[in-house]
């Protein structure tokens, strides 16, 4: 069981299960004729209109926070236009986790973007940092007040993780060509490199779109490369997100200094078998070491892990045969997060929050298996002092995992998708058996 005070919660965003985003940039990208989403968000789990029973639904049960997003798209739908509809609508929101005895943990950036950023150079340019700022401190001066956590972005390293997937998978998928050509080798190697970004992607599917991706995002976006948040990402983007970051922190700390202002970042369990040692540390260098300097002025940093990554003498291994995969192609692993946390606590000097730990499973016992380990895990870290301050499974409900659709099953509440009819499952249960 976590201590009294400690934050035991789930996670969910905004796109994801809200329903109706129609001025975001994924919205835009889903109903492409040539889209790389196997199915549009459409009305996802309209979360937008059944919060209060999904709140309650989480309050019963015993959890005691909620993780969720609010949406830029929304709140700020054409350049410099706020909604007070929907400055409104996350107020009655956040009132409505209060009511229940629920601490509301905010992220302002859950990788959607409004789609008027996108056409002015979305996450390549530099002006995105000051109209970061502008939606950040319009959200501290009306939503501030009632808050005490805050997430400026969450996984703000996920562009340096794509670049380097999508690089790897190319050339997996060159030489699973040249290899006589066996049946079913280039998705295989798609499969593999989505087994290893902590995002629902469809590699093969961008591969084979791509003739056509240039001249839809045009259209949708007035550029063939639009720079989404979710994609590959230069250094300088790399940078300009840690900028962006920075302003959103800055903006908070004038208008609402109460609130706990950090970010999340995607971290795998990077373990090194012999000779695979420098391939590990360069890794974590890449995924979490260059970015602390960018984190100091923070009062936490949030942790997202679900899985673990293996390095031999030639670079980065698949997962062990006749391992355990979830549905994402991932390692059922849970003790990477009890690692995990670990190694940040070496770097970064705050407290740390587990803001995303979960897998994709039909089977919920095995579901209920991998809270318990990973909870365990959480529990040795706090006897041994670290400052870990919540836990948030990922996620609430069964949603829509970004460019897979509404196929994968991560959510501790099933949904029907024809009637939207919540079924809390065991795990839900298990999970709130655990706070205090």
């Amino acid at each position: 069981m976590f201590p009294k005070g400690f934050m035991t919660g789930a996670a969910t965003a905004a796109h994801q299960v809200e329903g109706n985003n129609i001025h975001s940039d994924y919205w835009l990208q889903e109903q492409m004729p040539h889209s790389s989403f196997t199915e549009p968000s459409g009305i996802a789990c309209d979360h937008y209109h059944r919060y209060e029973e999904d709140i309650r639904m989480l309050a019963e049960a015993g959890l005691n926070a909620y993780r969720f997003s609010v949406e830029w798209a929304r709140i700020e739908p054409e350049e410099g236009v706020f909604s007070e509809e929907e400055t409104e609508h996350y107020r009655r929101v956040i009132a409505c986790c209060r009511r229940y005895g629920v601490e509301p943990v905010v992220t302002l950036m859950h990788f959607t973007s409004p789609a008027w950023l996108i056409r002015k150079g979305g996450w390549e340019a530099e002006s995105t940092v000051d109209y970061f700022r502008r939606y950040a401190a319009y959200i501290a001066e009306n939503l501030g007040g009632e808050l005490r956590y805050v997430c400026t972005i969450n996984e703000a390293n996920m562009g340096l993780q794509l670049a380097a997937i999508a690089k790897r998978f190319e050339l997996m998928a060159k030489q699973a060509a040249m290899r006589a050509q066996q049946e079913g080798a280039e998705s295989g190697a798609a499969k593999q490199a989505e087994g290893t970004v902590q995002v629902g992607m469809n590699f093969q599917k961008m591969m084979e779109n791509m003739k056509f991706a240039a001249m839809e995002n045009a259209q949708a976006f007035g550029t063939p490369q639009p720079q989404i948040f979710v994609g590959s990402r230069t250094p300088e983007g790399d940078l300009l997100v840690m900028k962006a970051h920075a302003a959103a922190r800055e903006a908070f700390r004038k208008a609402a200094p109460q609130v706990k202002i950090g970010l999340s970042l995607s971290l795998h369990d990077l373990q090194a078998l012999p000779g695979g040692e420098r391939f590990a540390e360069k890794a974590w260098e890449e995924e979490f070491t260059h970015y602390l300097p960018y984190l100091e002025g923070d009062d936490f940093l949030g942790v997202q892990n679900y899985t673990r990554t293996l390095y031999g003498p030639a670079g980065q291994l698949p997962a062990p045969e006749g391992a355990e995969l979830t549905q994402m192609d991932y390692e059922f692993y849970p003790q990477a997060l009890e690692h995990v946390i670990r190694k940040a606590a070496e770097g970064f000097k705050g407290d740390l929050i587990v803001t995303e730990n979960g897998t994709a499973m039909a089977d919920d016992e095995r579901r209920c298996a991998f809270i318990r380990e990973a909870a365990a895990g959480v529990e040795r870290s706090l006897a041994d002092g670290l400052p870990v301050r919540g836990y948030f499974y990922w996620s609430l409900m069964d949603n829509f995992e970004w460019q897979k659709g509404f196929a994968m099953q991560f959510g501790l509440v099933a949904v029907d998708r024809s009637t939207l009819e919540r079924t809390p499952k065991p795990s839900l249960k298990l999970l709130g058996s655990l706070a205090k």
